[in-house]
């Protein structure tokens, strides 16, 4: 290996221009092929993409504008990570547009939907960007982007702005507080109940899911928990004033109200939670050429830095700011770091006995039908 880099070491700069240039050619060659065999297919199906989360929208739009022959189906902006497996499950040799080409799901749904058999490998031009804690080594699946767990809060309704868990179990909280999706399904609501099982001492995994469990069956009990999905619209129209939900999502949902109400984001004091979405293709997909070149799209310098004025932490953010191509006005707009600096990224296995506990016993404990 020695004598290798040293004669290449040696060939000086126009064997490596000469060897950069080639592999740029072999890239280039394999991404219009791909682009090709992509707007042939015509159609590219996507599932729980909600525009206002992560930003979405513009990432959809960013899409659409470069590859204008590829029309993007839509399913259920509003499912949750549990219903994106299903909808393969449930579309197996469908070709027709209610079979999803790719998902967009919580880390802890990509090991499964892989033993499955639901997703089927690909690594991006940017795969070794990637950070190899948040992706599958054989490319089934692969981390795009994170943010922590918070509270948005609607300011007309809520007088004390709560600073942590514990303060929501408050009588002036009565009726206030909800969830942004059902803990029986959605990624982002089962970490919320991790994320509160940590901040009330529980070890990240079976421990605190457990210990999530009880405090949100507290919450029911003195009724300050309201078991209706939040969302921006509900947080506005006084029916959750407040809700535990993504920062980016929450931030989002601040931008879009403009004002009406004001809206206060707090990351809490506690049980800062860290959570990754993850990608993946179908291993059905109807469009697999159009669900990667959708990947590439997602992985690319464009695709990130719109993650990142959506609010979220994209997966090649450290590469790109070494690189440069991180615009400064999209750092600056973040949040200050300093509730970030305390977030707790939990382990795939940490996340799947907590998925289990929450999941199994939600019913059973807590006894709330979201909705």
């Amino acid at each position: 290996m020695k004598t290798k880099m040293t004669r290449w070491l040696t060939g000086g700069l126009a064997g490596a221009a000469a060897l950069m240039a080639t592999t740029a050619l072999v890239q280039a060659e394999d991404m219009a092929a791909l682009e090709t065999a992509a707007k042939a297919e015509g159609m590219l199906t996507t599932i729980a993409l909600p525009h206002d989360w992560c930003g979405y929208g513009a990432v959809i739009d960013g899409f659409k504008a470069k590859y204008p022959e590829i029309t993007v189906n839509e399913l259920n902006p509003d499912a949750g990570s549990a219903d994106e497996l299903e909808a393969i499950r449930a579309n197996k040799g469908n070709t027709g547009p209610q079979a999803p080409d790719v998902i967009d799901v919580g880390l802890s749904f990509g090991p499964q939907a892989k033993e499955e058999g639901l997703v089927q490998p690909y690594k991006v031009s940017t795969w070794d960007e990637i950070p190899d804690a948040v992706k599958d080594a054989d490319g089934y699946w692969y981390g795009d982007y994170y943010g922590v767990m918070s509270f948005m809060v609607n300011k007309d309704l809520v007088e004390n702005v709560p600073g942590d868990w514990a303060d929501l179990t408050k009588p002036e909280y009565a009726s206030q507080v909800a969830l942004a999706g059902d803990p029986r399904a959605s990624n982002q609501a089962i970490l919320a109940v991790l994320a509160a099982g940590m901040a009330n001492g529980g070890a990240a995994g079976k421990e605190a899911g457990e210990k999530g469990l009880d405090y949100f069956k507290g919450l029911n009990a003195e009724g300050n928990f309201v078991p209706v999905i939040g969302k921006a619209g509900t947080l506005a129209q006084g029916a959750t004033p407040i809700v535990v939900m993504w920062d980016y999502n929450a931030l989002s949902a601040r931008d879009t109200l403009a004002g009406n109400p004001p809206v206060e984001v707090v990351v809490p004091k506690s049980g800062v939670l860290a959570g990754v979405y993850v990608q993946a293709i179908s291993a059905h997909a109807p469009h697999p050429n159009a669900a990667k070149l959708w990947m590439e799209y997602l992985y690319s310098d464009e695709g990130q830095n719109l993650w990142l004025k959506g609010y979220c932490h994209p997966a090649r953010f450290n590469a790109m700011s070494a690189a440069g191509t991180v615009p400064q006005e999209l750092i600056d707009a973040l949040p200050p770091a300093e509730g970030y600096a305390k977030a707790y990224f939990p382990t795939l296995d940490e996340q799947a006995a907590n998925k289990d506990a929450v999941t199994g016993g939600w019913d059973a404990v807590v006894g709330a039908n979201v909705q």
